[in-house]
């Protein structure tokens, strides 16, 4: 592992420690953006989630890599977050352009060929519950390592050639299987790529001179006159959220069929949902800032989106399944959303990140 300048004395096993925490993300991003969704729903994801680790375990790490390594710190996250969602559903999975794969045309707005309800839902899906909310753990976990990078040069370049591997088995063996016949058009997958670079200068080399990052990748806490919210408002807002989000954007059904919100007003949801993501991430930016704002609401802020987001499979499956439909997605998806609050509730409470607070701000 490589050491980025610390004294000597910061980490008496840097190397072991920093290949745990890049583990732990390799884990925790498949867990954070499938198994607790899609997996609730869908107990086919349960035999192919060994083709998601490359692509989520790898691919998140890589990124997290590459934003620590320039100093972007949590806005240079977001915005490879974006650039991470049209890897995987632009050029892996195709859903962002192809007519028929997860029934996406169906959603809402087909514009020049992008299946727009869709592409909105899982751009807002991915920078989150792909991107960030894998990354801020691994932070909490090991706050001595945020926004430090994990790798040497040879673990980097792995990651990214897992990463490469992991789109090419979505390719294969995911949207080969399920939308045999179709290919994205060679000047749309030009676009993507260029869109991809476009987005990677922006967050490993605009953002860090702006002096919007900064080393660490969990939201800075600073000392301001504002107090910071209760617990259980830090849970609940995020949490509604990504009820609100979801439920405006994704149709239900296995593969749904949409749009979620009928007749002519697939618009009107689509700027709703928008509306909601923007206005919840600006008011859990501002709590950052405030005084009081520890470690514990952090974790009740990605406890409340990572328990919202279960709950929508689990609504979506009582409200709309019929018969036993219903039954594995409210079996599976309340012990998920049990084991989530216990494991964060772990979290919160542990004195070893009590201790290791500020470093993980």
């Amino acid at each position: 592992m490589e050491n980025t300048g610390d004294p000597p004395d910061a980490d008496r096993s840097p190397g072991r420690g920093r290949l745990k925490a890049a583990w732990a993300l390799v884990v925790l991003a498949p867990l954070s953006a499938e198994v607790t969704f899609s997996g609730v729903g869908m107990p086919l994801l349960w035999v192919i989630l060994p083709l998601l680790v490359p692509m989520y375990g790898a691919g998140v790490l890589l990124i997290r890599e590459l934003v620590a390594r320039a100093g972007a710190g949590w806005p240079g996250l977001l915005v490879m977050g974006a650039a991470y969602e049209l890897v995987e559903d632009g050029i892996g999975l195709q859903a962002l352009t192809s007519p028929n794969l997860y029934n996406a045309a169906e959603w809402g707005p087909r514009v020049l060929g992008f299946n727009t309800t869709y592409w909105e839902s899982q751009l807002g899906y991915h920078m989150v519950f792909s991107v960030l909310v894998p990354v801020v753990l691994t932070d909490l976990l090991f706050p001595r390592f945020a926004g430090r990078p994990l790798l040497r040069r040879g673990g980097l370049i792995g990651a990214g050639v897992a990463a490469v591997a992991g789109v090419a088995l979505l390719r294969l063996l995911i949207a080969g299987v399920e939308d045999p016949g179709y290919q994205v058009p060679l000047p749309v997958l030009a676009g993507l790529l260029l869109a991809v670079a476009a987005l990677a200068v922006i967050a490993l080399r605009i953002v860090p001179r702006m002096g919007r990052g900064r080393p660490g990748t969990v939201p800075p806490t600073e000392t301001g006159p504002a107090r910071a919210p209760g617990l259980v408002a830090a849970c609940l807002l995020p949490g509604a959220a990504v009820l609100v989000f979801l439920g405006l954007l994704v149709p239900p059904g296995h593969p749904p069929t949409g749009p979620a919100v009928g007749g002519g007003w697939v618009v009107a949801a689509m700027a709703g949902a928008a509306a909601v993501a923007a206005a919840a991430a600006w008011r859990i930016a501002t709590w950052t800032r405030t005084a009081g704002f520890t470690h514990r609401h952090r974790v009740a802020v990605i406890g409340g989106a990572l328990v919202g987001h279960t709950l929508f499979v689990v609504l979506s499956a009582l409200v709309f399944e019929e018969g036993t439909g219903a039954v594995f997605p409210a079996a599976v998806g309340t012990a998920v959303m049990a084991a989530t609050a216990a494991a964060l509730i772990w979290l919160a409470r542990h004195p070893r990140h009590l201790r290791h607070r500020a470093e993980a701000a």
